[in-house]
């Protein structure tokens, strides 16, 4: 007699996506599927804590957003623990982890992470300098491969807002202020990480922040209560919503809605509701659903729920607009306006509770559950959940990748001024540093005094200005209000450049006002996401420097506040508009 297969159909790889999922969707419990609509951060990979576990296994919580991630073979093996304590699970379904964007920087917990030991390429935003797709696709396909070899699936990016106030802290994780550039760079991401249709050699990409979270009202961000407005008082909607369309052409497997609650905003003379967009039906089911003829997951950002406790410190829920709703009525609005999943929040048993109270229907449930387990079967993660650890410390941060992440850094430098003769470096240059490793620039043979007044050349680095913040749990890493600098920082730039040639090199996470700077430099430089080493080939001349500004660098706070939030490039005669750039060292248009 022939041995009957009782393979049930969701594990057999050789059935349609499509088979397998209805097949494991009639088998799941209603508390398996409440937990698939959770996304739950975990903050390290030391081990599966007691926590952890408990979310697994009585939870059946199946998304993870990781934190700390101390090297590859560690993140390989944390993976991995976690798909053996799924695979043990009644069903087996396994883990999908995400991560913040991790391959830069910039490094704030609520958004993205410093490169560490994976290859460092340029922020998003420096990226954006070089205007070219293909390199975009090049780093995405190398984050890719990384992302892989230690077991991250799902990429809580791209960031597609555009950069239209400059007062806002999260520019420099997006495009810049072009509509048409940015959705062609998003288009050239997904393509990098997903490529042209999910599979095993995927990385699913959650697109943000829908439908743009760059028109935020004074440049604060919606993390906190007094950004939670976003505005259109030059009723360019439509600009930001543009990059998205380009998103969903290009098959974005996820889409986050932003924490903002749109102000005085009307689409074909229907007033938006004045909620928080993952609260938002018109937004997420009307125009994203409807409109857009988006089928995918959408995934509310991190935190709607509950208020956040950490260090001592207080993150109110973000739930602007209904913030006098209870939990439960938040999570009816959420998901009756067209989410799938909630971010940051760990409550499934609320919402085992609302369906058994017939408040939410299974039929619901059910739809945003098919849409989840898809993409866990589309990536192969039923088939081929485990990583291999030692393949892991080989690949990721490889000397090939390292190198062509710092030839896009140096690429990404924008020469914003220059005078003939003081750049690039000579080796008989004597020069005087701040703000930069001495070991850079020595490497190249030029030598390092420690006095202005003995130098040939002064070079000094610096961040934009912000001001400093730390009422809340998150506040401290969000770089806000204002962009000038201090009268201090002017005077002493004078001091130097009246005993020698100043090059200033300005580290642009936002469009800081250079106004003041300007006179006393003999070249400027901005940089947005390079290391000293990539920074010193374009220095001493090994390296082109070919960005242009991803946004116009107003010339004074005045123009700033007249300026319209949503308008791309919107302040009145920038001191350096948008696209400005000088071809290497000649101080000529390229």
């Amino acid at each position: 007699m022939t041995a009957t297969n009782t393979k049930p159909a969701y594990r057999d790889a050789t059935r349609p996506v499509s088979e397998r999922v209805e097949d494991l969707l009639t088998r799941m419990t209603l508390e398996e599927k409440a937990g698939q609509m959770f996304h739950v951060i975990s903050i390290g990979v030391a081990g599966v804590d007691g926590e952890t576990q408990g979310q697994v296994t009585e939870g059946f919580i199946s998304h993870f957003n990781v934190h700390q991630l101390p090297d590859a073979r560690t993140a390989a093996r944390w993976h991995n623990q976690m798909q053996e304590l799924a695979s043990h699970t009644r069903l087996g379904i396994p883990i999908t982890v995400s991560t913040d964007p991790r391959h830069a920087f910039a490094e704030n917990e609520g958004a993205s992470f410093a490169a560490g030991f994976f290859s460092a390429w340029p922020e998003p935003i420096g990226l954006a300098a070089l205007r070219d797709p293909e390199t975009v696709r090049r780093f995405a396909d190398t984050a890719r491969q990384e992302y892989l070899a230690v077991g991250l699936r799902a990429a809580l990016h791209p960031t597609v807002d555009l950069a239209t106030e400059p007062r806002w802290a999260r520019q420099y994780s997006g495009f810049g202020q072009d509509p048409g550039l940015t959705g062609k760079l998003a288009a050239a991401y997904l393509e990098g990480f997903q490529g042209h249709a999910l599979g095993r050699q995927s990385v699913a990409c959650m697109t943000k922040h829908f439908p743009g979270g760059g028109p935020q009202k004074d440049g604060e961000d919606p993390h906190f209560p007094y950004g939670r407005e976003q505005v259109y008082p030059g009723g360019r909607f439509e600009d930001h919503l543009l990059p998205f369309r380009d998103a969903i052409n290009a098959g974005t497997s996820a889409i986050m809605p932003y924490y903002g609650m749109p102000v005085g905003l009307s689409r074909d003379g229907e007033a938006i509701e004045e909620v928080g967009f993952g609260f938002n039906r018109q937004i997420i089911t009307k125009l994203l659903r409807d409109e857009l003829g988006y089928d995918g997951v959408v995934c509310t950002d991190w935190g709607l729920l509950h208020d956040s406790h950490v260090f001592g410190m207080t993150l109110p829920a973000r739930a602007w607009g209904v913030e006098h709703l209870s939990v439960e009525e938040r999570m009816i609005k959420a998901i009756d306006a067209g989410c799938d999943q909630f971010g940051g929040e760990s409550c499934p048993e609320i919402l085992v509770d609302l369906v058994r109270a017939g408040r939410i229907s299974t039929q619901r449930i059910d739809m945003s559950v098919r849409r989840l387990l898809r993409v866990k079967f589309e990536l192969g993660l039923f088939d081929d959940r485990y990583v291999d650890e030692d393949a892991a410390e080989v690949l990721v941060g490889n000397a090939a990748f390292r190198e062509e992440g710092l030839k896009a850094q140096s690429r990404s430098v924008v020469v914003i001024k220059t005078t003939e003769g003081i750049l690039p470096l000579r080796t008989s240059m004597r020069v005087y540093l701040e703000g930069l490793s001495a070991d850079a620039i020595q490497s190249c043979g030029a030598s390092v005094v420690a006095s202005p007044a003995e130098a040939d050349l002064a070079i000094v680095r610096l961040d934009a200005p912000y001001e400093p913040r730390n009422e809340r749990f998150l506040e401290a890493m969000f770089h806000a209000g204002s962009l000038e600098f201090d009268d201090a920082v002017a005077s002493h730039l004078k001091e130097l450049a009246g005993q020698a040639p100043l090059v200033l090199v300005a580290n642009l996470d936002r469009p800081a006002i250079l106004t003041p700077l300007e006179p006393h430099c003999s070249a400027i430089l901005a940089t947005f996401g390079v290391s000293d080493e990539a920074l010193t080939r374009v220095l001493t001349g090994k390296a082109v420097p070919e960005g242009r500004l991803p946004f116009e660098l107003p010339r004074s706070t005045q123009a700033v506040l007249e300026a319209q939030s949503d308008v791309p490039g919107g302040s009145a005669d920038p001191l350096y508009p948008y696209g400005h750039g000088l071809a290497g060292w000649a101080g000529l248009k390229s």
